[in-house]
């Protein structure tokens, strides 16, 4: 079978992440400049060859001087670490509309696999005729595990920053 490939809708596409705060509450944040293509062989996805980069300066969590903290060496150290990647190394088909993603996440130039969890939303034709494909992902991982480890304790107890971020995307491509 020939090789179909999908290129990002960035448009239509979005990157969050959430980080428990004081240990009461989240900040969200996102990543505004990202990329990511698809290339499989059928029609359900489930040789799905998946790459995906953000840039780290386009990170935003709606307050510039945190922004500049995290883009600076206690964190994305994004001088050094412009982008942060991922490439599959599975697709698991576990209902007909949910998956398990696998491959390799690399960030602050540390590599490790991670699992995402991703929702099928659908295909359909645009008014201009082109194809469209849909998802949404969720994941976690522990920062520490890939070199972010500032933190500073409270005086209650507990630190400021959790180790576990929350990752969600909703993404739509079109075939190309």
């Amino acid at each position: 079978m020939e090789t179909v490939n999908w290129a990002l809708d960035a448009a239509h596409s979005e990157l969050q992440f959430k980080v428990r705060h004081l240990m009461i509450s989240n900040v969200t944040g996102s990543f505004n400049k990202f990329e990511a293509t698809v290339s499989t062989e059928d029609e359900d996805f489930s040789t799905a060859k998946i790459h995906f980069s953000a840039d780290v300066d386009s990170i935003n969590t709606a307050n510039e001087q945190r922004d500049g903290h995290l883009k600076s060496a206690d964190f994305f150290d994004a001088a050094n670490h412009p982008k942060i990647t991922f490439e599959s190394t599975g697709l698991n088909k576990v209902s007909d509309e949910d998956y398990k993603l696998h491959g390799n996440l690399t960030m602050h130039g540390t590599t490790h696999p991670i699992v995402l969890g991703v929702t099928y939303g659908g295909m359909a034709k645009d008014p201009w005729g082109n194809l469209r494909s849909g998802f949404s992902l969720e994941g976690k991982l522990n920062r520490k595990d890939f070199g972010l480890v500032y933190n500073a304790p409270l005086e209650t107890g507990g630190v400021v920053l959790s180790e576990e971020v929350k990752i969600s995307a909703n993404i739509e491509f079109v075939k190309s």
